[in-house]
């Protein structure tokens, strides 16, 4: 399993966020976490990469426990965050944004072969490479975003919201780059209040509710379930 949540709970204040949420992401899935507002998805993710400290539980990545470590060190194991809100540089060129997500890649060739690939993937961003990021749309700048994570040869990729905000023409092809992306062979543990892409994309899904998992399992199943077909599918 490349990464476990055991049994986490998260307190801001005194409230509590996060009350008992395990999960498991198999290497090479993509896994879904979907909820309301304030259910505590991304506070998961948040303790996942060390920006949140959990009051306890366990995190393990790999086989190694990685609660109570750092942002960085997290960081070089081999995860990524695309935090919601994108957070790009936008007086930065496309190209320098870039080649700031490999900052931690000390060989060259390899961020050169990283580049290259995503020029491949992603040849829009080739096209506008000499851009200042705040000229993109919306959907070209969480493309960015996500294409900067990339850049740093992640083994698990999480994502919150990538279609937040988005028209239903760029939310297509935020799904279509979500596939993209783990065809490629990269692990994703994907935040998304639109159900439907969530579900289109996920092999497995987690539903949370108040901080706790109400519901688990492959996504063919879980379409079959009344709770995510009358919350979140309208059916």
């Amino acid at each position: 399993m490349l990464l476990e949540v055991k049994d986490l709970w998260v307190r801001y204040g005194g409230a509590e966020v996060l009350k008992g949420v395990s999960l498991e992401v198999e290497e090479g899935s993509v896994v879904s976490l979907l909820g309301a507002n304030g259910a505590g998805k991304s506070t998961t993710l948040r303790a996942i990469t060390g920006l949140v400290v959990p009051s306890s539980g366990e995190i393990w990545f790999d086989g190694e426990r990685i609660d109570g470590e750092s942002p960085a060190r997290i960081v070089s194991r081999g995860i990524r965050h695309v935090l919601e809100g994108r957070g790009l540089f936008p007086y930065m060129s496309v190209l320098e944004n870039l080649k700031v997500g490999a900052y931690l890649v000390k060989d060259k060739a390899q961020v050169q072969r990283a580049l290259e690939d995503i020029f491949t993937h992603f040849p829009v961003l080739k096209e506008r490479r000499n851009q200042q990021a705040r000229t993109l749309s919306g959907g070209e700048q969480q493309m960015l975003t996500i294409a900067r994570a990339l850049m740093g040869c992640p083994r698990l990729l999480l994502l919150d919201e990538p279609s937040l905000g988005l028209s239903p023409m760029m939310v297509r092809e935020i799904g279509k780059m979500i596939r993209n992306v783990h065809e490629r062979g990269v692990t994703v543990l994907l935040v998304e209040q639109n159900t439907r892409l969530a579900l289109d994309v996920a092999d497995t899904c987690y539903v949370l509710e108040t901080g706790s998992v109400a519901a688990c399992g492959l996504t063919r199943e879980l379409m079959k379930s009344d709770l995510v077909r009358r919350a979140y599918l309208g059916l």
